[in-house]
């Protein structure tokens, strides 16, 4: 299939807090790992989007967990995937499903 996908600026500004922190936190050796993983789901979502579960039904958001502490949450429409954001999931959810 292979949709385009787009980052929101809320995406790029999550993914760049995200990436700091973890930097502080583990090094840069887990922020490679991480990226890797993060480039994997992309390539995943763009040949199926679909692949991921709905995390919310009244808008099709997707949530994408890339680990346990962590995940993409993403919206599809037409031939175009939106990352929206990255979400620290021990927050309070996003949604309530």
């Amino acid at each position: 299939m292979n949709f385009e996908i787009r980052f929101t600026p809320e995406a790029e500004e999550t993914f760049d807090n995200l990436v700091i922190q973890l930097r502080q936190r583990w090094g840069d050796n887990f922020v490679i790992k991480f990226e890797a993983r993060v480039l994997k789901s992309l390539r995943a979502i763009a040949d199926t989007p679909y692949i991921y579960p709905v995390a919310d039904e009244n808008t099709g958001v997707r949530k994408c967990i890339l680990h346990k502490n962590c995940s993409m949450i993403y919206k599809t429409k037409d031939r175009i995937i939106e990352i929206i954001c990255f979400w620290d999931n021990r927050q309070d959810p996003l949604f309530t499903v």
